[in-house]
């Protein structure tokens, strides 16, 4: 289906009038960078240990010396044979923003819960390099509200994205994204958190899709995503001659 053609001046016009919706959007968005900076923060009594590659680590030490830390969520658990398609669209975007972080004070930590094998053997399949570790055996995914037991599961409800939600719309584990502040004591607080939909800003391939003729061309959030090593096998699955 093609949109409505028109003259270059009928255009002008309808580009100014979304330009005034697309300047006020970004002015909210300024409002709302400010209130999420200005959220009161929790401090982190509770020990976690987490296994890295360089041995187990606490939360504190995640920081890896510098004073901020965004842990992002990703849907890995101990029995799953490959990462989540959607987390992993999201870590494709993640190495090349690395310096830049780590320049600005902030270290970026992928958690799952999936043994420390299994997460490096997937890492190198998708050829990242950002830090990854597990916190298999510990309760941060679930203090962090994105792992679930099926006890959880066979609850009424569950807690996820700040709301109770019903089991059948959930899942073992669901992706998300929380900061920590390190202060000079070495004392750790818990900033923010945000899930489901809440990191997508964080997928730069989407916000350039936003702006092609088509957008994103979905039927639902993210169907037409695939992990980056199973395009070509999804379009040869596609293919008429197959």
């Amino acid at each position: 289906m093609q949109n409505e053609v028109v003259s270059r001046e009928e255009w002008l016009e309808a580009r100014r009038a979304l330009l005034a919706r697309e300047k006020e959007a970004t002015r909210l968005r300024d409002s709302l960078n400010a209130a999420r900076l200005a959220l009161p923060w929790v401090k982190v009594d509770k020990d976690y240990v987490f296994e890295s590659p360089e041995g187990k680590k606490s939360l504190a030490d995640l920081f890896d010396g510098r004073s901020q830390l965004l842990i992002y969520h990703f849907m890995l658990g101990p029995n799953w044979d490959a990462g989540c398609t959607g987390c992993s669209f999201l870590s494709d975007h993640v190495d090349g923003a690395l310096p830049h972080l780590n320049h600005h004070d902030v270290t970026w930590v992928t958690v799952s819960r999936a043994p420390l094998d299994k997460i490096a053997a997937y890492k190198r399949r998708m050829g990242w390099t950002f830090p990854w570790v597990s916190s298999f055996g510990s309760d941060f995914n679930f203090d962090y509200h994105v792992s679930f037991s099926p006890e959880d599961l066979a609850k009424d409800k569950v807690f996820y994205n700040f709301t109770p939600m019903e089991p059948a719309n959930a899942h073992d584990e669901l992706p998300g994204l929380s900061a920590f502040y390190r202060n000079d004591k070495g004392e750790v607080f818990h900033t923010y958190s945000s899930y489901a939909r809440g990191p997508e800003e964080l997928i730069g391939t989407l916000m350039i899709l936003d702006r092609a003729p088509k957008g994103r061309n979905e039927d639902s959030t993210m169907n037409f995503v695939r992990r980056h090593d199973e395009y070509e096998e999804a379009q040869k699955t596609a293919s008429c001659c197959h």
